[in-house]
């Protein structure tokens, strides 16, 4: 039976990097992949887009509430696969509980193997819908790694706008889009830099 896995990992730790590779892998072996992303996350448009350069063209784009089940039924039927052997998801927080759901269907009853990548929380610290339900229901988790500057290994997602960090605002801004951008720090340097901000603030 196919697995819901899900590979999580703060920002910068390589998670696009990953999928696109592990698409590449899939392909070469001629086996037949889709690639996934929520169509909210606008940055790259129809593409994967990675900060080491590496691309590849989205098969799916899912808007919110959209059956994404049935999306990978249209995509194999469209294309005339007979096996199906993965979807990969990228920015999987990005999806809705329900889309979730589906991707388990796909795993569970479609015997489809279903890789989810994403982020554990937002830079307030708070599980996304996404993660929260890939969390619940993945087969598998396992945690890509990045660096904080300070040298620990980063888990807090803190979001700058226009270089300076920032510590409210909507949970979803695109990096790269409207001064947005976001820094990976561990848990000690989040905090000061929470204090520092909001003493600077008060």
């Amino acid at each position: 039976m196919a697995k819901l896995n899900f590979k999580y990992g703060a920002m910068n730790s390589g998670k696009t990097d990953t999928l696109i590779k592990a698409a590449f892998n899939y392909s070469e072996r001629g086996l037949a992949i889709a690639v996934v992303k929520p169509s909210i996350d606008v940055k790259g448009g129809k593409n994967l887009l990675t900060r080491s350069g590496n691309k590849r063209l989205v098969d799916i784009l899912i808007d919110p509430g959209a059956n994404l089940r049935k999306a990978i039924k249209d995509f194999i039927k469209k294309n005339n696969i007979k096996k199906l052997a993965c979807v990969l998801v990228d920015e999987a927080e990005l999806l809705d509980r329900e889309q979730i759901d589906q991707l388990f269907d796909i795993a569970k009853v479609d015997n489809i193997s279903v890789i989810a990548y994403g982020l554990r929380a937002d830079f307030q610290t708070n599980l996304f819908t996404g993660s929260k339900r890939l969390f619940e229901l993945a087969d598998n988790i396992e945690k890509l790694p990045t660096m904080c500057r300070c040298g620990s290994q980063a888990e807090v997602n803190c979001r700058k706008q226009d270089d300076v960090y920032v510590f409210s605002g909507d949970q979803v801004a695109i990096d790269g889009e409207n001064g947005v951008s976001y820094d990976s720090l561990c848990g000690i340097c989040y905090l000061k830099k929470k204090k520092d901000v909001l003493k600077h603030n008060s």
